[in-house]
């Protein structure tokens, strides 16, 4: 109803304007009072057509794949329908036999669907008035433009392509925009049915008249193009038996009952052309609004030539549909708002069909990824949307790292879960979380021995302190609490700085030098696999390693090898002894691997140790090794 009041307003202000000599239309050689009455009857049938069924459709060719200036019109479409009750149609005009591109009919469906504005009518969907592939409907078109025929509206033309092929480069050659000369629209009776007869080839023509009458675009608002002094009468019928654009769609639109036809301002030029069809046929023809054309953003023709801009495309690289459907209307108008993360039935809301601007509107594809960054996260914190993320991700995951996934977990609902809610916000794309720079939360890294000698020769105490820290935390780890502690644990190592240490985290947590915070990553691994990567860093997977601890290191004179072939209780006192010996600086956390690799070797080797280290926490490397060794044997260490 609202619009319904704005265009009686602008027809209103029309007719005081053509009283004034409003100079756009009186153009038109008749008196203001006729023109009054005409545009009065105008307001009268747009006004009835708003009040009744709203029935818009999206018609496009399948000879290519839809793209964002066809999405674009289909959701103006979709919105106008939705906003006001009506019924949203797909119809494809597929005429054009010889230019169909295989799949693109199924592919556009598919891709409406995908975006969130799937039609209520279609060739997939059926309904009343189909069928919907004008393919189908050949015998309705060849009936109506023989009733122009009939009517003294339309005519057969048998001029040879070659006739009209010289038409065109005369015209060109005097520097004039070709046109058909009407020749054969001044052919007897007699002279076409002998033609007719004689089975030449022939086409059926519209017969355009002078005297276009104005109509008021809603957009463009009153227009009139004498398209009878440019342009030869058009071909309706062609010669293969498929009407033209021009015939096809007006038949259309009358048999479905079409109320509104919202489309590009391209076919804004030809709408007096089908205006006069249906005046021929004597049918009242719907409410027109051309859309301005969607732009890049320098100005230039958004081209079908340009790969990118396909919707199948855009879906394959992990676009998100609300996110396309955004940044489509956020560049152009017809809103309340053009605020950023609006979603579908945000738009419907703020739809507000007079406030489209004849204005081209220019799309920045470079903002995409920030509306897709937004769109994600608000998927994320959905708890529904969430899940579907989840299973995608699951799916991702497993085709990018399947062979080399070593624990399961990562595959578990909650894993992911907590993955996408740490990084919501800082994402653009699901697709960003399988690439190398995530590939941490999938599969273990690996780091040399040299990495780590890089950075600290207190890799081994490090590793304890965060050991500690983890056990001190509990199952529900915090960023904000971590990045307090991880402070803190820094003060307690010797001669190694803080950005060091943060490297060394990092390191091992991701094997990479970049990436979320150390904190962040510590939550989003939990503190199972937080254990498992740092206790490599007590027990290094190297072979030469393990065999220095097993027989080359030498404390007070005892080899550790000897220590290790003795009776398994003195070995283990043995060990612990070393372990926990405040003179034994230089190999006592080589001693604590081995204390470490025999509690793991022997199958009462947890509770033995317990046993003999209950009466010993007094020093602080007492209590340093105890730790090492409680949070050690309470998930083993196994190579992997």
């Amino acid at each position: 109803m609202l619009i319904c009041l704005k265009t009686c307003r602008r027809h209103f202000l029309l007719c005081r304007g053509l009283q004034r000599g409003f100079q756009s239309i009186t153009a038109v050689a008749r008196d203001k009072w006729a023109e009054l009455r005409l545009n009065t009857a105008a307001v009268d049938r747009c006004c009835s057509t708003v009040q009744g069924e709203v029935r818009v459709r999206f018609a496009p060719s399948p000879t290519g794949f839809l793209h964002l200036g066809g999405l674009r019109t289909a959701l103006y479409n979709y919105i106008f329908a939705k906003k006001y009750g009506g019924t949203f149609i797909l119809r494809l005009e597929d005429t054009d036999q010889n230019r169909l591109v295989p799949g693109a009919a199924e592919s556009i469906e598919d891709m409406l669907e995908w975006a969130g504005i799937p039609p209520d009518e279609s060739p997939r969907r059926g309904g009343p008035l189909g069928p919907y592939l004008q393919s189908q409907r050949l015998d309705l078109y060849s009936r109506i433009a023989r009733e122009l025929v009939e009517r003294g509206h339309g005519y057969y033309c048998f001029c040879s392509p070659q006739r009209l092929d010289l038409l065109k480069r005369e015209a060109l050659r005097a520097g004039q925009t070709p046109r058909y000369d009407n020749r054969c629209r001044h052919l007897r009776a007699d002279q076409v049915q002998e033609k007719l007869a004689q089975g030449a080839p022939h086409v059926i023509r519209f017969r355009l008249e002078a005297g276009v009458e104005p109509f008021q675009d809603l957009i463009f608002g009153w227009n009139r193009h004498e398209v009878a002094q440019v342009e030869g009468d058009p071909v309706v019928i062609k010669a293969d038996g498929f009407p033209t654009y021009h015939l096809a769609n007006i038949v259309d639109d009358h048999y479905m009952n079409i109320s509104h036809v919202l489309r590009g301002s391209e076919w804004l030029i030809s709408t007096s052309k089908h205006l006069l069809m249906y005046r021929a046929l004597g049918w009242q023809p719907p409410t027109f609004g051309h859309l301005p054309l969607l732009m890049n953003s320098d100005g230039s023709k958004l081209s079908k030539r340009q790969g990118d801009i396909f919707i199948e495309n855009f879906c394959r690289e992990g676009v998100l549909p609300e996110a396309l459907l955004d940044i489509t209307t956020n560049c152009g108008s017809g809103f309340t708002t053009s605020r950023m993360g609006r979603v579908l039935a945000e738009l419907i809301s703020e739809f507000n069909l007079s406030k489209i601007t004849t204005h081209s509107a220019l799309l920045d594809l470079e903002k995409l990824p920030e509306f897709n960054r937004i769109h994600l996260q608000q998927r994320i914190e959905d708890e529904q949307k969430c899940h579907v993320l989840i299973k995608d991700l699951q799916q991702q995951i497993q085709q990018v790292y399947a062979a080399e996934i070593q624990d399961q977990e990562v595959l578990v609902d909650d894993y992911i879960r907590r993955v996408l809610h740490l990084r919501k916000g800082h994402i653009t794309s699901l697709k960003e979380l399988v690439s190398p720079t995530y590939s941490y939360l999938w599969v273990r890294p690996s780091f040399s021995d040299q990495q780590v000698a890089s950075l600290t020769k207190e890799a081994p105490h490090i590793a304890s302190l965060v050991l500690r820290l983890i056990e001190e935390q509990g199952e529900e780890l915090s960023v904000d609490r971590l990045s307090k502690d991880l402070k803190c644990l820094t003060k307690q190592t010797k001669a190694t700085k803080h950005r060091e240490v943060m490297k060394l985290l990092r390191l091992v947590l991701s094997g990479l030098q970049q990436g979320p915070s150390v904190a962040e990553m510590m939550v989003s691994l939990g503190p199972a696999e937080i254990r498992h990567r740092f206790q490599k860093l007590l027990l290094p997977p190297d072979t030469k390693r393990r065999s220095q601890v097993s027989s080359s290191f030498r404390t007070g004179g005892q080899t550790c090898a000897a220590m290790a072939s003795g009776d398994s209780l003195d070995t283990f006192e043995s060990w612990l002894n070393k372990s926990t010996d405040p003179n034994n600086e230089e190999d006592r956390w080589d001693c604590i691997e081995g204390f470490y690799k025999l509690v793991i070797q022997e199958t009462e080797g947890p509770q033995i140790a317990l046993r003999l280290i209950a009466h010993k926490i007094q020093s602080p490397q007492e209590k340093e090794a105890l730790q090492a060794l409680t949070v050690s044997t309470q998930t083993p260490y196994t190579y992997s």
